[in-house]
């Protein structure tokens, strides 16, 4: 008996197992599943943080030109309506997570531009009061003044299958005084 005919009779009796396809759509199904699952949750995952990174955006660039319409400004009257204006653009996400910071920046005439004052949610976040800061060459104009929105978000993924943790979302933005060339800030 050759190698041949002892594979037909030990697979005769099974029939045309190798040839049926009956079942080859749900293995087929089996095995892109779990693939399919992961491309959903991932781009999910990927709209929600883009959404917020959109909005982090949106935030730091509504405080700061809310901020530069005014020539003198309260810290205990304006300001933390301001402020508390960035849960309403944040909506529908939690504030907790978030730190807004609105800053305006003098430039002295030699050029060096520093904080002029700081006000911020939570008030730990605020810029100390005469630091330095690096401003864009095309702001950076001896004499000047700058109204600097900054927002920060910490995100952390609902589903964290890639295990990435709290992603740090930032987002800053630079107006000029609109109605003065610098702005006051009082009590």
């Amino acid at each position: 008996m050759t190698l041949r005919e002892r594979f037909r009779r030990r697979f005769a009796r099974h029939g045309n197992f190798v040839a049926d396809q009956r079942g080859i759509s749900a293995v087929e199904f089996a095995l892109i599943l779990p693939v399919m699952v992961l491309i959903y949750l991932g781009g999910f995952e990927l709209m929600q943080a883009l959404s917020l990174n959109r909005l982090v955006a949106l935030t730091a660039s509504t405080v700061t030109n809310v901020t530069s319409q005014y020539t003198t400004i309260s810290a205990s009257q304006q300001m933390p309506d301001i402020l508390n204006s960035s849960s309403q653009v944040l909506s529908p996400w939690s504030t907790a997570n978030a730190k807004v910071v609105v800053s305006g920046i003098s430039i002295s005439s030699s050029g060096v531009a520093k904080v002029a004052w700081s006000q911020a949610i939570p008030a730990s976040a605020e810029r100390t009061v005469g630091a330095t800061v690096t401003l864009p060459a095309a702001l950076d104009t001896p004499g000047g003044f700058v109204v600097m929105g900054e927002t920060t978000y910490a995100y952390t993924p609902m589903i964290d299958f890639i295990k990435m943790g709290t992603i740090s979302l930032y987002s800053f933005d630079y107006m000029l005084p609109r109605a003065s060339t610098t702005i006051n800030m009082t009590t």
